[in-house]
């Protein structure tokens, strides 16, 4: 395909950090663009991997604590969510799914689940909704390090751990470039190198052999390899 038809269909504008990072080489641009979509797609893979490890995790201990319908529970009237205006946000989300799913006459507390996105499980982490749902969520992470005066190792760590990897998984959804350093439309894959680290850091903390999950799934190096050679 010619450029310019490559660049009428995904647009000049998305095309130009591409065309910049390779010095205005249009055919390396276009490889460049089909690289990012390959790292973006392998990415992903292991982000909802990811995803549904820590949100298994997080349901064990919530249906130990709180019993087999705790997220539904938790945003019904005296529920442990449906008061505080500080998980507003967080519980709307819930009672928009639950709403949806009552009125298809198909709620189960799985599916429910499997409503939520990623951002919830994250939120589960913040100091409110932590408090709010018994302190207990940091038992999914027994091999987490120990708190030091230097280094903290609370539900606020995590949460930021948890942040960075729903950013990276929104940039994925939202069609956006994962191969460069930003702010600077320069050819880098360390940014999408640091998740996956971090992703793999979790999965340790959780007792969670991370590589032997993924495997054949996990081609990221690969990837990022033939990204930074374009």
């Amino acid at each position: 395909m010619k450029y310019e038809e490559f660049e009428g269909l995904f647009s000049a504008k998305r095309m130009q950090k591409y065309v910049l990072a390779c010095g205005g080489d249009t055919r390396r641009a276009m490889t460049l663009y089909r690289y990012n979509l390959k790292l973006s797609q392998e990415m992903f893979t292991l982000i909802s991997c990811f995803e549904v490890v820590l949100r298994n995790r997080i349901d064990e201990q919530m249906v130990a604590h709180l019993g087999n319908n705790w997220l539904r529970d938790a945003i019904l009237p005296n529920g442990v969510l449906y008061y505080d205006h500080r998980v507003e946000n967080t519980r709307k989300i819930i009672e928009k799914a639950y709403d949806g799913l009552m009125r298809k006459g198909n709620y189960s507390h799985s599916k429910l689940l499997a409503e939520m996105e990623f951002g919830v499980w994250k939120y589960m982490f913040s100091n409110a909704t932590y408090a709010l749902m018994g302190q207990r969520l940091l038992r999914i992470f027994p091999n987490k390090p120990r708190s030091t005066r230097q280094q903290r190792y609370d539900n606020t760590y995590i949460f930021q751990e948890l942040d960075y990897i729903n950013k990276l998984r929104n940039r994925i959804a939202h069609h956006e470039p994962i191969c460069f350093a930003r702010p600077n439309p320069v050819i880098d894959t360390t940014y999408v190198l640091n998740q996956y680290a971090r992703m793999m850091r979790l999965f340790n903390w959780m007792n969670v052999d991370g590589p032997s999950l993924v495997y054949g799934l996990d081609h990221v190096a690969q990837v990022s390899g033939k990204v930074m050679c374009v």
